[in-house]
């Protein structure tokens, strides 16, 4: 049976990270003391779930969290500093925090490591989030203990509306971008300043400009989407923000 810990205090252990090529220890009081910090654990990094939906979700509300009172959100893995470190570049999770749990000891001592050797993985974290306030845990999300690996309570989504029921997700954005373009800059900057998580798709790298024209009918860029939406270029971005109620993007 997992140990559901609210109400407790987060195991105090030491993290080694990685900060650039240089090694960085992280304690516990360093993350939780003072602060309402979310965080959520996974079985490892690189994994599908864990890769596809369970972090890039987080990254995406991280905006939204933060404005309802989160100071920081933290993955946790059982894994080393240099796999967490690439997987976090892999992953342009910019915004949230990764935490290497090398040793299991965060895990073990929050009684969520448990035994996958039949994958070849060995020792390995349950799958669960947590919101912890100064330390102490208030609410834990376990999931369901059933073969494989379940994803049905940790999201990032119902972490969300526990912080506050009312918040919406922000809307998502995805926008074509050519390097060196400073109107895909200004629009890029608007969207940042407004909370809204974007998706950039830079032609020359990920696309043509023939495949633009396609998807788009527009030979230019900046070309904006919001919400499946095609909203323009920067000025036509500028003027749809402006439409908006001030937090309508992290609201």
């Amino acid at each position: 049976m997992l140990e559901n810990r609210e109400g407790k205090k987060v195991p105090n252990v030491v993290f080694r990270t990685r900060q650039g090529d240089q090694w960085q220890d992280v304690k516990s009081s360093d993350i939780f003391d003072g602060r309402t910090v979310v965080v959520f654990s996974l079985p490892g990094a690189f994994t599908p779930t864990c890769s596809s939906t369970h972090l890039p979700r987080y990254n995406e509300l991280a905006g939204v969290l933060k404005q309802n009172g989160v100071d920081e959100i933290v993955c946790v893995s059982v894994n080393d500093a240099f796999v967490m470190q690439e997987w976090q570049k892999s992953q342009h999770a910019e915004n949230v925090t990764l935490l290497p749990d090398g040793n299991g000891e965060f895990t073990e001592g929050m009684g969520m490591l448990v035994d996958k050797r039949d994958l070849g993985f060995g020792k390995r974290s349950w799958r669960y989030s947590m919101l912890v306030r100064d330390g102490v845990v208030e609410k834990m999300f376990i999931e369901p203990e059933k073969p494989g690996d379940p994803f049905e309570v940790s999201d990032a989504d119902t972490m969300l509306a526990y912080v506050n029921p009312q918040a919406k997700a922000p809307d998502f954005v995805t926008l074509f971008t050519r390097p060196g373009c400073p109107h895909c800059a200004r629009a890029k900057k608007a969207l940042s300043e407004r909370g809204f998580p974007y998706e950039e798709i830079v032609l020359g790298k990920d696309v043509t400009t023939r495949s633009l024209r396609a998807v788009t009918g527009q030979g230019t860029v900046p070309q904006v989407y919001v919400a499946g939406k095609h909203i323009g270029g920067a000025d036509q971005l500028e003027e749809y923000l402006k439409t908006l109620p001030g937090n309508a993007a992290a609201a």
